[in-house]
């Protein structure tokens, strides 16, 4: 058996996740997109210019994504987000920086929690949402 995320780009963000995914590999290292399938032509769902089913890795780790033209009652939520273990302080505030930015929020910023509430999982810790809406949890690990 085997699981993957699987995000689809619906409402504002449909039509983005092309750029979403050159963004994403570019932030983290051993990343690629591995396969892109556009919708044919008058094919249900989408069309030519947008993604039908893809493929990528971030830092060696498989996802999936589509996008769809079709009025969704839902999108994105931080009740779901990607969580990410950083090794060092600059990797942590390197990616909760490139996440967060060009039109990101910051949803917990970027602190060290010890002393001042430690979560128990980490010596510092962010949570934003970038500019498509996925939302992100960095960790520093402890």
């Amino acid at each position: 058996m085997k699981t993957t995320t699987f995000l689809t780009f619906v409402g504002d963000q449909c039509g983005k996740a092309q750029e979403a995914l050159n963004f994403y590999t570019s932030v983290f290292p051993n990343s690629e997109i591995k396969s892109i399938v556009k919708y044919s032509e008058g094919e249900a769902g989408g069309t030519p210019e947008l993604i039908k089913h893809g493929l990528f890795l971030l830092n060696g780790v498989e996802y999936m994504v589509s996008e769809s033209n079709y009025n969704h009652a839902w999108s994105f939520t931080p009740g779901v987000s990607l969580f990410v273990t950083c090794d060092s302080e600059d990797e942590i505030q390197t990616l909760f920086e490139k996440l967060a930015s060009n039109g990101g929020q910051i949803m917990v910023p970027l602190e060290n929690y010890l002393g001042v509430g430690d979560y128990g999982f980490g010596k510092k810790f962010g949570w934003c949402e970038d500019k498509y809406g996925i939302s992100w949890q960095l960790n520093l690990s402890a």
